[in-house]
């Protein structure tokens, strides 16, 4: 097949990438590189079937030649990200959105749309089935990446109801793997860049919040398998093994070997304080649930930072 990724040079989508390529389709990444990485998806930069297009998606998308699937994974995806990107944040979930599905509509193509967890907002049901219809605050400071995901959410249903789009949605519990950069603001990556580099280990509030942590092979196996059955309603990826974010602090510590103290601060606002997938839904439909265990994963992950610290550290000796 031939399939565009937008975003593909991101954490998530540069994996797909490798997933997609590495099954013998032809794949174009556009991504205009403002939380992606090039280097994520270099190694693919001398395969024919392999282009990138350095292009902002919130503008007019033009792509010669057919296409099989149009997968939007284009958006500021952390906390950080999102609050220093606000209206860019809305602009692709929005604009982009619109613009990726007119392109898939006009190529004869199916779409797969990436959503979030946090479209539940702060939840008041536990766990989050995909009928759930969230507790957001659209005014407050996560507002520009919840509210947008639910918009991209909605005119994606939009497009199958009204045009007949072959359309599908995911909605992605918190991820992690290597390639999640070490700023990204994510809890693992700052956990585990702290504990390498002697930092206190911050947890917010008392660390009694929890998330549901699924590496990232797990959830690149749950969205091939998504293509490949008819389902245009939102399905829930995620892990339903449920950490406090004090017990995660205290794992990575262990495993790093650090000997950094954990301290608190104050919670942002509208933190969620429960993250629960219930996967019900993929299990039924996909035959999927997440297989790499937490400590397994998060060794590998460990590894690709310590790897990745060290690189750096090289190239600023040399400068």
């Amino acid at each position: 097949m031939r399939i565009l990724i937008t975003g593909g040079a991101g954490f998530i989508g540069s994996h797909l990438t490798d997933r997609l390529m590495n099954e013998g389709h032809n794949v174009i990444v556009m991504d205009n590189l403002i939380t992606g990485n090039y280097q994520n998806i270099a190694k693919h930069q001398s395969s024919p079937r392999f282009e990138f297009v350095h292009h902002n998606v919130s503008n007019h998308i033009h792509v010669v030649g057919a296409l099989d699937w149009v997968i939007h994974f284009a958006s500021p995806a952390s906390p950080v990200d999102y609050l220093e990107l606000p209206i860019e944040t809305l602009k692709v979930n929005s604009l982009g959105t619109h613009n990726t599905l007119g392109l898939a509509l006009a190529k004869g193509a199916k779409y797969f749309l990436a959503s979030t967890s946090e479209v539940y907002g702060d939840p008041e049901v536990h766990p989050q089935t995909e009928s759930y219809w969230g507790n957001v605050n659209p005014i407050g400071p996560r507002g520009v990446y919840d509210e947008a995901k639910r918009f991209a959410e909605a005119i994606t249903m939009a497009y199958h109801h009204k045009h007949k789009l072959d359309t599908r949605i995911i909605r992605i519990f918190n991820c992690y793997g290597p390639r999640l950069r070490l700023d990204d603001g994510r809890v693992v990556s700052n956990l585990i860049g702290q504990a390498l580099t002697g930092q206190p280990l911050t947890i917010y509030g008392d660390g009694s919040q929890t998330r549901s942590f699924q590496f990232v092979s797990d959830l690149v196996e749950g969205i091939v398998r998504l293509m490949g059955v008819e389902h245009h309603l939102p399905v829930n990826l995620g892990n339903p093994q449920e950490k406090t974010v004090k017990e995660l602090a205290t794992i990575i510590r262990d495993l790093t070997g650090s000997k950094s103290e954990i301290v608190s601060k104050p919670l942002p606002v509208d933190d969620p304080k429960r993250r629960l997938p219930d996967i019900t839904k993929a299990k039924q439909l996909l035959g999927w649930t997440p297989s790499k265990d937490l400590i397994e994963g998060l060794k590998e992950t460990i590894e690709w930072y310590r790897s990745e610290l060290s690189l750096k550290q090289s190239e600023e000796v040399k400068v």
